[in-house]
């Protein structure tokens, strides 16, 4: 496990029973629940509360103290550093877990962004391509890669959003299906591998490789798209210590559920051990 000699291990145990997991303020208007995120419609403007549930296999795994509120306020600080390629749709940030933004017409597609070939899931692009495949979303990849080699170029391998499996798709098929116009596509596609690009050198100034993440869209009434959800979190991103290729994000954790269930088909999931829960509370501080 990773050393975090400025964290106090005890204060997150203390708040392993304190987790933000669900929010009920019917006063804001109707309440929109997501796997991390609370989003409540307030007609013009959304309020995005962040919550320290952690997703993954497209399921709630467990939750996370401080979790909710690393992640909104990164996200935040990485919306200002980006503003100037794209604009965002924050308004403001009232509290450590709440955003208020602006509302806007999501397209249906994450713009998943890869730096390297790697992943250790069953849907990972390493582990399709050690079976043999080499089109990803209309990249073609050549023979001979080895895990975690980096891509001559970063790739886009947009997926679908769906309530239970996001599935790959090309962009042309986006277009094809109507799900995106080709100039929105054009665009949107051009702002992810800029943001990438941002993200990746701030990352190695702070000794970290941005290896792969993932960004939304949507557009505003006057037409302008912006960049909306959020932007180079943990939860949105992998990163590498530099030099290595040790993860500091919550792929152990997903290890530890692989290794002890089938995430994917059982309806029940073990309880996460809360070692894990607070070495991940950890790393996201």
């Amino acid at each position: 496990m990773l050393h975090h000699p400025m964290i106090d291990r005890t204060k997150i145990q203390q708040q392993l029973r304190q987790c933000l997991t669900e929010t009920n303020f019917e006063q804001l208007g109707k309440k929109y629940r997501g796997k991390v995120r609370d989003t409540y419609d307030l007609g013009d403007r959304l309020v995005l509360i962040t919550t320290d549930r952690q997703s993954a296999f497209d399921r709630i795994l467990a939750a996370i103290p401080f979790k909710g509120q690393v992640l909104n306020q990164v996200s935040a600080w990485w919306f200002d550093q980006t503003k100037d390629i794209v604009p965002n749709h924050v308004v403001t940030v009232p509290d450590p877990n709440v955003l208020v933004a602006k509302k806007c017409q999501v397209f249906p597609i994450e713009f998943v962004v890869r730096g390297y070939l790697t992943g250790v899931t069953s849907t990972s692009v390493w582990t399709a391509y050690s079976k043999g495949e080499r089109n990803f979303c209309g990249n073609i990849l050549p023979d001979g890669m080895v895990k975690n080699q980096a891509f001559a170029q970063p790739i886009i391998t947009p997926t679908t959003k769906s309530e239970i499996h996001d599935e790959s798709i090309a962009s042309a098929d986006i277009v094809k299906r109507g799900l995106m116009s080709q100039a929105d596509w054009d665009r949107c596609a051009q702002y992810t591998l800029a943001l990438f690009k941002r993200g990746q050198e701030i990352a190695q100034r702070h000794g970290l490789v941005l290896v792969d993440t993932k960004y939304e869209f949507g557009k505003l009434p006057d037409g302008t798209i912006t960049v909306i959800d959020e932007v180079h979190t943990p939860d949105s991103s992998r990163y590498w210590l530099a030099g290595t290729t040790q993860n500091i994000d919550k792929e152990f954790l997903r290890l530890w559920f692989m290794e002890h269930c089938d995430p994917y088909k059982d309806k029940e999931l073990p309880p996460a051990p809360d070692d894990l829960v607070i070495e991940l509370s950890a790393r996201y501080i």
